[in-house]
């Protein structure tokens, strides 16, 4: 069976197109839009809150999407069970929204950041990252100016016990340095789950690397993860 992915799509989201052509011309899977005003979901099987500029982040990035009629939705699939994929400004949104921890802050150098870098494979035993290996490194773009992640220090150690850390800035060979961390986060984070694993939040773009023939297939794994998760086969 085709996994139906509903795509968001606010006033300022830019990477909407990019995830749906994923999941539908290169996954092969069942997509289509959902308009912000949108009150319901429908007879969907995953969301994905992509990024962009949300309202062109004003007040700061998420925090007007977060009141979005649609949200409220998405908040209930969530709570419900139903996989929710955050990228980026879909991050920043889902921790808007309450449903993943913590904040993403300008990021440390206070310049936007637009290029490839590596982060490791932490977890596996989620909906996105079943098809992939524990400390699998991934060749991924990132695209963002506020990727700072933060929470208190009691956040983080939750977060490390529950093994919530999904992926982390890394060096080519994964070894976590500092110098490959591109915009500060505490403990190289670059992705989270919630405590019931499945909302995922990632400021690396999966949607931008999923073809050789743009650099890099490495996203794909997360998709592919997610069709195994939904209708239990491989692609």
């Amino acid at each position: 069976m085709a996994v139906r992915f509903g795509i968001l799509v606010f006033p300022g989201s830019n990477c909407d197109h990019d995830a749906y052509h994923a999941v539908k011309h290169v996954a092969g899977q069942e997509a289509r839009f959902i308009w912000h005003k949108e009150t319901k979901l429908g007879d969907v099987d995953v969301v994905i809150v992509p990024g962009g500029f949300s309202y062109g982040d004003y007040l700061r990035p998420g925090a007007i999407a977060r009141f979005s009629p649609i949200m409220q939705d998405v908040i209930r699939f969530a709570r419900e069970g139903g996989p929710v994929i955050g990228i980026c400004n879909g991050f920043q949104v889902l921790c808007e929204s309450g449903l993943l921890p913590g904040v993403l802050l300008r990021n440390a150098s206070l310049r936007f950041i637009c290029k490839y870098v590596h982060v490791r494979v932490e977890q596996t035993d989620t909906p996105f990252t079943n098809a992939l290996q524990p400390g699998q490194v991934l060749r991924i773009p990132i695209a963002h100016g506020e990727g700072n992640y933060f929470a208190p220090k009691e956040v983080l150690e939750r977060l490390e016990a529950n093994g919530q850390v999904v992926f982390r800035y890394c060096e080519p060979d994964g070894r976590i340095t500092e110098a490959a961390n591109p915009n500060g986060s505490a403990h190289n984070i670059a992705g989270i789950v919630n405590e019931q694993r499945n909302v995922l939040g990632m400021m690396p773009h999966p949607e931008r690397c999923v073809e050789a023939l743009l650099g890099s297939e490495d996203g794909l794994g997360i998709f592919r993860s997610l069709i195994r998760h939904v209708a239990g086969v491989s692609v």
